[in-house]
């Protein structure tokens, strides 16, 4: 039997926080969505704790009663490419919908991403709510284009990735020879919503080429992704109803003929933690004084640290989660997880005190993903 992977842990940096009151906290600098020393202090700080990942969120339109951080932010490729200079080891995803964007764009945005930092690069490919169209030319478009479209979009960028074979650039000075053509390959796509030639002008990196995650729960997004996924955000805060969507999930995947071990079930918890339950309680109700015309739910990891490491120790062993994605709901939440959680999980021996690799498909433990057009 294959020996079950370490849990792996991300990290979501959403600025001044994806809530309505965490901005007015003291201890957070009013700034901090649009702050590129803020991004550097929380990128190295998850380095600290050998997280996996950042993730960043992103939003196509808004309107005065969004969250704080959506209102003013950073475009995710370029603070992640920021971010690559200044870390080493921990992979940097970005949110790009596939309702809006352009694959051929995409496609060498995250290559580009993917080689400056030397192999470990993201794409959280998403759909999104047809509301942003109208920021993109697609008013023409419904909701039902919207998955047919994420398909062609995804078919696209993938091939793109295989534009050339790993060897394809010989490079060679002394002969003349930059490299060969007969391993540069166009892509020739015609869809019903884009069509491209191709090839993309960027080699792939040393990870093959970016993580894609994708994110819902519908049947659509369900085909969808056991198809074209490395890993899936399941947004379920109830351990069982993650473990049936798990299960179902990781045996489309099998039914496509991959391995359901080299495929991410990615849940996001906001937890609140504490040295003792008392110290958490208060961390919450803080949050909950600052503004009090809105509130927030209490989280379901919440509590002293070692209550906190008990449940997602259980959430791992029932199978129900592969990758934790932390999303700091108090200012300090990444410090006190970072600080108290990490050391328990570590002596529990569920996860990593080292990095395995510098590349994020090395450290989350997926194989690297052969060029289609190469022979053995």
């Amino acid at each position: 039997m294959k020996e079950k992977k370490q849990l792996k842990i991300a990290g979501t940096i959403d600025g001044v926080g994806w809530n309505y009151m965490g901005w007015r906290h003291p201890a957070m600098p009013a700034n901090a969505s649009e702050s590129i020393d803020y991004y550097v202090q929380k990128a190295k700080r998850l380095e600290e704790g050998k997280f996996d990942a950042i993730f960043l969120t992103d939003v196509s339109h808004i309107g005065p009663g969004m969250i704080p951080h959506y209102l003013s932010m950073f475009e995710g490729v370029s603070i992640l490419s920021a971010l690559s200079m200044v870390t080493h080891s921990i992979g940097l995803t970005a949110t790009i919908a596939t309702s809006y964007a352009d694959p051929f764009t995409v496609a060498r945005q995250m290559a580009s991403l993917d080689k400056i930092s030397n192999g470990r690069a993201g794409w959280n490919a998403v759909t999104s709510n047809p509301g942003g169209l109208a920021n993109y030319s697609r008013t023409h478009l419904s909701k039902a284009d919207l998955y047919p479209m994420k398909k062609e979009f995804l078919e696209i960028v993938e091939g793109l990735w295989d534009s050339y074979e790993d060897d394809a650039f010989i490079r060679d000075k002394k002969s003349g020879l930059f490299f060969d053509p007969q391993k540069m390959h166009a892509l020739n796509y015609r869809g019903k919503y884009f069509s491209v030639d191709g090839p993309l002008n960027i080699s792939r990196s040393r990870q093959g080429r970016p993580v894609i995650f994708q994110a819902g729960t519908s049947p659509d997004f369900m085909n969808i992704a056991s198809k074209h996924a490395d890993g899936v955000f399941v947004p379920y805060d109830d351990l069982e109803n993650a473990k049936a969507f798990s299960k179902e999930l990781r045996r489309r995947v099998e039914l496509e003929g991959r391995s359901p071990d080299d495929f991410l079930i990615t849940i996001p918890h906001n937890p609140i933690v504490g040295r003792t339950e008392k110290e958490a309680e208060e961390k919450f109700q803080e949050l909950q004084s600052l503004m009090p015309n809105y509130r927030i739910p209490k989280p379901k990891f919440f509590g002293s640290a070692e209550k906190v490491a008990d449940q997602i120790q259980h959430w791992y062993e029932a199978e129900a989660i592969d990758l934790l994605l932390i999303r700091q709901e108090h200012p300090s939440g990444f410090d006190d997880f970072i600080d108290l959680v990490v050391p328990i999980l570590q002596e529990k021996g569920i996860f990593r005190k080292e990095y395995e690799s510098n590349t994020l498909r090395g450290n989350l433990g997926l194989p690297y993903p052969q060029n289609k057009y190469s022979t053995e």
